[in-house]
């Protein structure tokens, strides 16, 4: 763990993009790493999954935030993930898993009316967790093993897009295996989500 440069989260709307109706949100993402398990004859690695809670305390999220006028996509992921839990990384090759739209109470106004969001997911591989951070003081941060961040994720839509990262990588050669059972529908429309 390294310590913190000067670093203030960004706040308001003013730059925040939006598409039809849609607040584009950007950097829902997972992040991740791999820890050894040293207790094993065979040491392998173990996925760990890095979870915030919300600002108001009610479950566990993945950083998000809006995507705003002046960064890429990417940038907006990164910059989330940096804020909300105070980790860097990379999005490695595949690192985009799609897109999920819902419906959130706190983000209705005039550019989007019916609180419709459009959240864009990506896998970060984790290289450096800081020890403090911009919203340290209304997040905690935790990881957990994959099987765990299924069962603490809040909204069902997270949970999809988890399940599809943790396919993405079980389908991987490089990887290492990682066993799910799931029934969990591949659909990415959902309006369940009230707390954007």
């Amino acid at each position: 763990m390294t310590n913190m440069t000067a670093l203030v989260a960004r706040t308001g709307r003013e730059q925040q993009r939006y598409e039809h109706g849609y607040r584009l949100v950007a950097g829902r993402c997972i992040p991740y790493r791999y820890k050894e398990e040293v207790y094993t004859h065979n040491p392998e690695q173990t996925l760990e999954v890095l979870m915030v809670t919300s600002q108001r305390g009610k479950g566990r999220l993945f950083p998000k935030g809006g995507w705003e006028t002046d960064e890429t996509l990417e940038e907006a992921a990164c910059r989330e993930a940096l804020e909300e839990a105070g980790v860097r990384g990379q999005l490695k090759m595949q690192a985009y898993l799609g897109s999920w739209e819902f419906k959130s109470k706190r983000q209705q106004g005039l550019s989007s009316p019916e609180g419709l969001c459009r959240a864009h997911m990506f896998a970060l591989a984790v290289t450096e967790q800081l020890d403090s951070w911009p919203e340290q003081q209304s997040r905690r941060r935790q990881w957990f093993s994959a099987a765990e961040a299924i069962e603490h994720c809040c909204h069902e839509w997270m949970r999809r897009a988890l399940i599809k990262f943790l396919a993405n990588l079980a389908s991987s050669s490089s990887s290492p295996s990682l066993a799910l059972s799931s029934s969990e529908d591949s659909s990415n429309q959902v309006d369940e989500d009230q707390s954007a």
